[in-house]
């Protein structure tokens, strides 16, 4: 059974992602060459907190740190250890809120640079935010996992990159993992795939690589990487299901 989610229940979630948005904008705003990823999950957490949340990461069993950050050929659950960002490299800010009841999940990934002009957004991360708005878009009461799926997996491919086959999306709400699972591909046939309903609040999560799909799991036990070390891209936004327009929960800013 998909959990779904009462009208006081979304306004609650939605009150907490317009936080969690705004933290994520403001942890984007200090990326540039030299900081240190430390310094970048300790503003998180520090920022969360000033919200009214508690780090959602950090109540992940064996997980000790606010964010996920992921530096070019990483994926997910990339450590925010002691590494120095340098002009140029990809930079995957990973982040969640449990706010009074509900986890909040949302991801985005740049391109330091060295200026303070507005970002460069080349084919690749522009690839991804299309993906993410193609798929938050199929995300309709009557409609399929498999139709979210579908969307993320065409955009990623029409663009000449490979949709991460490993990992996916996932159902969000009291829990930060909450089913269903939501590929980046379509894994079965779409009739197969759960049915979407009203009030289900799900985390959209586009991820890619510009090589083959195959990952590693780093040394440090969490970081999952590409095998053949291509770049890759994390998009990601929490949102509910409804009969028309899929309201977005964590709008990337």
């Amino acid at each position: 059974m998909i959990p779904k989610k009462n009208q006081a229940q979304i306004k609650v979630m939605q009150k907490g992602g317009k936080r969690l948005s705004w933290v994520l904008s403001q942890v984007l705003k200090e990326i540039k060459p030299q900081v240190a990823l430390w310094q970048l999950d300790r503003l998180a957490e520090n920022l969360i907190k000033k919200q009214g949340g508690q780090p959602s990461f950090k109540m992940v069993h064996g997980y000790h740190w606010a964010t996920c950050i992921n530096i070019n050929e990483g994926i997910v659950h990339g450590i925010p250890n002691e590494y120095r960002l340098k002009e140029n490299d990809f930079v995957s800010i990973d982040i969640g809120m449990f706010y009074q009841g509900f986890h909040l999940d949302m991801a985005q990934t740049v391109k330091v640079q060295a200026s303070k002009q507005k970002l460069i957004k080349g084919n690749f991360l522009k690839t991804g935010e299309k993906a993410l708005k193609k798929a938050i878009s199929m995300a309709k009461a009557g409609n399929r996992v498999g139709h979210i799926s579908q969307a993320m997996e065409k955009e990623i491919k029409k663009a000449g990159f490979s949709p991460i086959e490993a990992l996916t999306g996932h159902g969000v709400g009291e829990k930060l993992h909450e089913e269903p699972q939501i590929p980046c591909f379509l894994a079965e046939k779409l009739e197969k795939t759960p049915l979407l309903e009203n009030g289900m609040t799900l985390a959209v999560e586009v991820i890619y690589t510009q090589g083959k799909p195959d990952v590693v799991l780093a040394h440090d036990g969490w970081t999952i990487k590409t095998a053949d070390g291509k770049l890759s891209g994390l998009f990601e936004e929490t949102i509910v299901v409804n009969q028309n327009q899929p309201l977005v929960l964590t709008p990337l800013n």
